[in-house]
Parts: structure tokens; sequence; C-alpha cells
């Protein structure tokens, strides 16, 4: 009889699930082990809820910030019965948050559901319950996973190989607890029925900046409080300028250096304190203040998996830990708290221990985007890099004001900006500022990761008038530039 090999997944997120169907693939015995529903939380509370919510505030947006100036007339017929009249569009457009919130959730059961229906058609087994490492690793090789169903009863599972894929939860301060009706995580948020008139938003990195603009956008009051110098400290300072700039416009109240240091519910307001002792008053608040892994209670330790001391499991580019047959994926290793990055973990986590070709994670290839509006999207060697020295690189920026169709759209805010070798003009990173820059920045993560050059991108036809021709516009600029230097 041939043997099988055994895996167990302990979670069902992205790195969860992609591994599940790769094994499966390949032909092992696949059980994952899940509490919540499979897509994990970047389908049921993060990722697919937070931008389906942002696809509802992009429409408000585009048709509040571009109407007039694209000649569009928003009429309202009086009850009288009389001729329409033209209206400023938030006297006729309004938003429904509760069905809002409603489809949300609905549309990541169903993509939960969808999950489910590929990895059990693949062939796994998926088991309902939390799962834990017992032990060390057994003579034959083998690991001992233990289930604990919701009413307390307990499968055990032996596996040749585990693969810890279980994610992470929101980090709440001290004096700052969330109710989930008046201080909210963002996993709460989908419970809210009606439009919070006035929100605090503590926190301004991705998740922050996300929802700052999205509540805005569908007519929240907000302001955003930042204990760093501008939002979004870890992205592009340019596109970073950029996004804060429209924020301030559009009328949102950016509080930079301004540190949270408690939150509480006072009726039907919350106050939230900053550290030096300054008060602000909303109606709402939403803590975005990071994530903790959900590293605890697994028995990692006690099966030799190393932590780091955030919590995170600490892994090599293969996705091993540091116990035999121990493998991690996701945001639980604290590698990068992307779903797509947790879902090429998984993948390459299986690929290795069944044998299979395999590349090491490169994270240099990474592509990300920021669901702002206007949204930002990166990849590769980033500004900082190249001001740390990590790279010597050139750099042209290309504004949108300058690009036809954003003319044509009433785009106003973004840029293109591209990073290249100065002596062989490959390209090394890129960063894009635009609306729906997440589609426009893969032409260069395509030159990014199959180290094409700068003449390459130019010589490629592009539409016009498009978006995406001042991506080839800058590629001909820093074609330019290295033709000069040279000479």
């Amino acid at each position: 009889m041939e043997y099988v090999t055994r895996i167990v997944i302990i979670g069902g997120g992205p790195g969860g699930y992609e591994a599940a169907l790769v094994a499966a693939q390949l032909g092992a015995e696949v059980t994952v082990v899940d509490c919540d529903g499979l897509g994990g939380a970047s389908v049921l509370t993060d990722c697919v809820p937070s931008k389906t919510l942002i696809a509802t505030a992009e429409v408000m947006t585009t048709f509040d910030s571009s109407y007039e100036e694209l000649g569009i007339t928003v009429a309202d017929t009086p009850s009288d019965g009389g001729p329409a009249q033209d209206l400023p569009a938030d006297q006729v457009v309004g938003v429904d948050l509760g069905k809002v919130n409603r489809r949300v959730k609905r549309l990541a059961l169903a993509q939960s559901h969808d999950i489910t229906a590929s990895v059990t058609r693949a062939g796994a087994r998926v088991v309902r319950g939390h799962g834990r490492l017992e032990g060390m690793q057994a003579l034959d090789g083998s690991r001992t996973v233990v289930v604990r169903a919701a009413d307390g009863t307990e499968e055990r599972l032996t596996a040749d190989a585990v693969l810890i894929a279980t994610g992470g939860h929101p980090r709440e301060l001290p004096d700052a607890q969330p109710d989930g009706e008046r201080i909210l995580n963002w996993t709460q948020v989908y419970d809210l029925t009606e439009l919070p008139e006035e929100l605090i938003v503590v926190g301004s990195g991705v998740t922050g900046a996300e929802f700052a603009g999205a509540y805005q956008a569908l007519g929240s009051k907000v302001t955003l409080v930042s204990s760093r110098d501008r939002v979004l400290p870890g992205e592009d300072p340019d596109a970073a300028g950029v996004l804060e700039d429209v924020f301030r416009r559009r009328g949102m109240n950016v509080m930079a250096r301004s540190r949270a240091a408690a939150a509480k519910r006072v009726g039907d307001r919350v106050e939230v304190t900053l550290a030096d002792g300054r008060v602000i008053t909303g109606s709402h608040c939403l803590m975005a203040v990071g994530a903790i892994p959900n590293s605890a209670g697994l028995g990692l330790e006690e099966a030799g998996v190393k932590l780091r001391e955030s919590g995170h499991i600490w892994t090599d580019k293969v996705s091993r830990t540091t116990a035999p047959g121990v493998y991690a994926a996701g945001d639980v290793t604290g590698v990068f708290a992307l779903a797509s990055v947790a879902a090429m973990q998984g993948r390459i986590a299986m690929y290795h221990f069944l044998g299979d070709a395999v590349a090491p994670l490169n994270l240099k290839t990474v592509s990300s985007n920021v669901f702002t509006d206007p949204e930002i999207a990166t990849v590769g060697y980033s500004q900082a890099d190249v001001d740390a020295g990590k790279i010597d690189a050139r750099c042209v920026k290309l504004p949108l004001l300058r690009n036809p169709r954003a003319k044509m759209q009433g785009i106003r805010d973004g840029f293109v900006k591209i990073f290249c070798r100065p002596g062989t003009g490959i390209v090394v990173g890129g960063v894009v500022v635009a609306p729906r820059a997440s589609e426009l920045i893969h032409p260069i993560s395509i030159a990014v990761d199959n180290n094409l050059t700068v003449e390459q991108i130019a010589n490629a036809f592009t539409v016009y008038p498009s978006l995406s021709g001042s991506i080839a516009e800058v590629a001909r600029q820093l074609h330019t530039r290295k033709a000069t230097a040279e000479a």
C-alpha cells in the first residue's frame, strides 16, 4: 500500500487554504483545522469586508468630487411637482450604512463558502475547532495536533507536517477597550446600522487611513489621530503627502504627532484623551493601532517553535520554523501583513515539504496597495531604501496632472514613480498614486520580478489615452537620464 503524506493545517486564512489546495494537488492527505470559517480574518473581518465598504465609499467620492467638473447635473424633484432644481450632491445622495454592512457581511460569507467548497472539492478535510501542537516530534518524525471543538470534545490528528496559519487580532490599548457600540476595532464596524456622525480614528497606518477615508466619503465627520509626523508613516513619503493633502482638502481633521492614551464612553459620546492631556470628542471611535499574532495557546514553544519578542513565529524563506516538520505562514509570522504574502508562504511551505520545485520568498517582488482615494500601490525597493543607501537607484516621478486621460476623468491628485539601476536601467521599484493604482502597479511588478529595463517598458505600446501611458513616459524619462549620465 502506497504511503500518503499527512498534512495538518491550523488556520483557514489565505496562508492555510492556499496551502491546502497545493498539498491536495500534490497528493497529500490534508486536514484544515479552523474555528471561524475558511478565508479567516482576511475574508470574514478584514480585507474582503473593508474593501467592500471602501467600494461604496469610492462611488460617493467620485460622485462628490467630479460631477460638477464633468458637467453632470444633479436634480431633485420638489414635492409640489414643480421643475427639477440643481442641488449639491450631498442633498440628494446618501448612504444607508445598515444596508451597506448587510451587503458586506453577505459577500464575506459567500466568499468563505466558495473557499470551503474549493478546498473540500480538492479532497481536503475541514475540521471546525481550535488546534494545538502536542509535545515534541515523535520518533517516526510525525507530529500530533489536538483539535478541541466548541462542545469540548477533542480529536487527535497525526501529521507528517504541520502548517501554522492562525493570523492575528486587533491590538487594544489598556485604557481604550472596545465596547462594540461606540468604541470599535476594525472587526466590529460592520455591526453599525447608522453612519457615525463624528468618527475619531486612532492610528494612521494602512487600516486607519483606509477607514478614515472611507467613512469621510460616506458622510462622517472624521478626525484622524496620528502619533507620527504624517499619515501612512511606512509608505512612500511623496505618496503619503498627496493623501494627507487630499484628506485635509476634503475636510478631515488630521492630528499629527498626537498619541492617544485613552478612550472612554460618556453617554452617547466618546472622549479620547491624548498623551499631552488634550481631549477630543466624537460620536464613535475606531481603534486601529496594529495587530497581535495569534500564537498563544498553540503549544508552539513546547514543540520547539521559536517565537520573536512580539509573539510572531520565526520562519526562514521557505516558511520553516525552528521545529522540524512545522511550518508557518501569514500574519502570525510578522513577515508582511498581506493576504498575497500569506498565500505565497503557505504554498511555498507545501512545495518545500512535499519535494516540489520551490523558490524562496522574495519580498522585493511583493506589490501592495493602500485602498484609500487615491490608492497607493508600491512594489520593490522604496524611496526609504534609496535614501538609506541600501540600493543605488535613479528615480523619476511624473504627476498625473500631465496625463490626458487623467484630465478627461477629472483626476487631480497622484503620480507615477519608478526606480531603476543607474548602469543597467533595470527596474527595481515603483509607486503609483491614482484611482485603481492596484491595477496600474502590475506592469511595474512584472518589470521588477523579471529584471526588465526601463527601455523595455518604454518600448512597449500603451493605449492612448490611458493612465498607464504615464508608466511608459516615466520609463522614457529614465532612459534619457541614463543616456545622459553615461555620456
